[in-house]
């Protein structure tokens, strides 16, 4: 029999945020892998099939992430490639901040398995809900912190700046869980940019139990540097200047709207 690849979300909140076909997945797997955010998470999985087995043991310190997202790879193609209906299980959406869902799926397709990718809800839709935040309001902007560091991205502060992974802001190795409050305030320079150093900003973690309550703290950007922080940890900058019309543009669609309501209406049948 042909092996097969399902990447699924578990959501970030443990039991509450699975969808019935992520779980379908997981139960009718030969065999499931996963990358959770939580020991009880891993728990909670083997009671939905016999064989989990946890991702998180390929992390070590002083190892270079990419190694071990390599090795998560290998791991599940060697299952797929051995005929088996595997499922790789992570928490939130397997797609956001996710690399090797995409490689794993990506690889998978290449060698002609079945690939398919099962969303959940992400810490992106928990940090909307938490903070009352509507993308449509003002815009978002989401960058990974180092990446924003190092390369010079446009920065709209009329928008919501989200920044992911803040707590590795700078870390050009990918081995440190963290990497100290001087690349953090150089990660302030940066932002000072654009946004004054009184302006506000929140450090947010989603609630992973349904006992816990998410992280919501605000500081100004000038603290920011000494703030503590963990690799779940987000930055999020709310606006700092209003939204600026673009007077040229709003008079050329002006113009179109009065030609298009003097243009008068097709007499009988429609046009084709």
């Amino acid at each position: 029999m042909a092996g097969s690849l399902a990447c699924v979300g578990t959501g970030m909140m443990l039991g509450a945020h699975i969808g019935p076909r992520a779980r379908a997945t997981i139960e009718q797997a030969e065999v499931v892998f996963a990358a959770v955010s939580d020991p009880l998470v891993e728990l909670w999985l083997q009671q939905m099939h016999a064989d989990v087995r946890s991702l998180q043991p390929l992390y070590a310190e002083g190892k270079s992430r990419h190694e071990t997202y390599r090795e998560m790879v290998d791991a599940m193609l060697a299952e797929v490639r051995a005929g088996r209906r595997v499922c790789g299980a992570f928490y939130g959406h397997p797609g956001v901040f996710a690399l090797v869902p995409h490689r794993a799926i990506a690889q998978a397709r290449s060698e002609g398995f079945d690939a398919v990718m099962e969303p959940g809800v992400s810490a992106e839709d928990c940090l909307y809900a938490d903070l009352g935040i509507d993308p449509g309001m003002h815009g978002c902007q989401h960058f990974e912190a180092s990446q924003f560091m190092f390369y010079r991205r446009r920065v709209d502060p009329s928008a919501c700046l989200v920044l992911w992974q803040v707590a590795v802001a700078g870390d050009r190795s990918t081995t440190r869980l963290t990497t100290g409050r001087a690349y953090r305030q150089l990660l302030v320079e940066r932002l000072a940019e654009d946004y004054p150093l009184d302006h506000p900003v929140t450090l947010y973690e989603a609630a992973t139990l349904p006992i816990s309550t998410p992280r919501i703290e605000e500081l100004p950007l000038s603290a920011l540097a000494d703030a503590r922080m963990d690799l779940q940890t987000t930055l999020v900058v709310p606006p700092a200047v209003p939204l600026r019309r673009d007077e040229a543009m709003l008079a050329r669609i002006a113009a179109l709207d009065a030609a298009v309501e003097s243009t008068p209406p097709l007499q009988g049948r429609h046009a084709t």
